[in-house]
């Protein structure tokens, strides 16, 4: 009762995990999300299928894939609409197959955005300044330094590019890991690498930069941002052990959705959440940079009340002794209201 109101009481009103069976059906409407979703991150967890991501700025049937370079795909039996409780789905086995297993990770940004002119660069933005989430989509004018409106009015501490009109990697430019401008690729196990460019790095309050995507080809880019908020949302980082007494990293509040990355070293990406991991321990995870399908572990972390308890001694994608790992999670509950599990 001591503590304050967190600013965020609800944090399902912001994102939502919402698991699904596939029927095979065409315009099936999957409600639960809770509110009208912007972004909807989709992935089969019985078959080795793709990720599927989704972003209200775009548009449904526009999908990119988080696991591959591919350019943005328009197939119209996939997704179909965003809808007031969620989103319509088709028929397609990637993310509807009869009696396969589903999970759709969702994040309300503010519809299908507004162009900002502010910036080097004009673009269109849908900024929830509240959850600290935004989306970004512009047209690079060449110059990597060039700033870009993102909407947030904090500065944002992890970023996810992607060069959409054809074949490119993911560029995640974060900024917590030692306190400078470090990036990764979602699509690998890359390890943390500095981001070197002229004219500045780090992210403003207003700005993101636009990076080296230059203007051959006329490349047209999606940003997904993401600044940490009280209650609902941290980006960090922590260093790992080695050992079953892993490291306890405090959040604030209860992780309904976690996501781990080794920057010392390559390995895979890694995502927990709590629709699929009801309880302690939580052993199922997927990969955002494969397409392979849940696996399963044992010892593998928990998820509390005010954060996450890592538990597998040595394990190099989460813990293993003197690497540094980058990790973003989303809240259950805030650690006011927070029960055990």
């Amino acid at each position: 009762a001591n503590l304050p109101a967190p600013a965020i009481p609800l944090p399902s009103a912001h994102f939502n995990t919402v698991t699904y069976t596939g029927n095979g059906a065409d315009d099936r409407n999957m409600t639960g999300v809770g509110f009208q979703p912007d972004f909807v991150w989709l992935k089969s967890r019985s078959g080795a299928n793709n990720h599927y991501l989704y972003d209200a700025i775009r548009g449904p049937n526009k999908q990119l894939l988080s696991n591959a370079t591919n350019s943005e795909g328009n197939i119209a039996d996939r997704m179909q609409a965003f809808q007031s409780d969620g989103f319509q789905l088709g028929t397609s086995s990637e993310i509807n197959n009869n009696g396969h297993n589903y999970v759709s990770w969702n994040w309300k940004a503010n519809g299908a955005g507004s162009n900002d002119t502010s910036g080097d660069i004009d673009a269109t933005v849908s900024a929830n300044q509240t959850a600290g989430f935004s989306i970004v989509n512009y047209v690079p004018n060449g110059t990597a330094s060039a700033t870009v409106p993102h909407g947030l009015g904090v500065a944002p501490e992890m970023v996810f590019y992607k060069r959409y009109n054809s074949s490119s990697q993911w560029f995640c430019w974060t900024t917590v890991i030692d306190g400078s401008d470090d990036y990764l690729v979602l699509d690998s196990t890359d390890a943390a690498a500095a981001v070197s460019q002229a004219g500045g790095t780090s992210f403003t309050s207003s700005f993101i930069r636009a990076t080296n995507y230059g203007a051959s080809g006329s490349p047209e880019v999606v940003a997904y941002c993401f600044a940490s908020k009280p209650s609902f949302s941290k980006v960090g980082s922590y260093t790992g052990n080695g050992s079953a007494d892993g490291p306890m990293v405090n959040t604030g509040f209860k992780p309904a959705w976690l996501m781990i990355k080794n920057t010392s070293n390559a390995q895979d990406w890694m995502i927990w959440d709590t629709k699929r991991n009801p309880f302690n321990e939580v052993t199922q995870f997927l990969y955002p940079n494969l397409s392979a399908d849940e696996g399963a572990g044992s010892n593998v972390l928990d998820l509390v009340s005010n954060g996450f308890k890592l538990r597998n001694a040595g394990t190099r994608n989460r813990n293993y002794n003197g690497d540094v790992y980058l990790y973003m999670a989303f809240a259950e509950s805030p650690f006011k209201t927070a029960n055990a599990r």
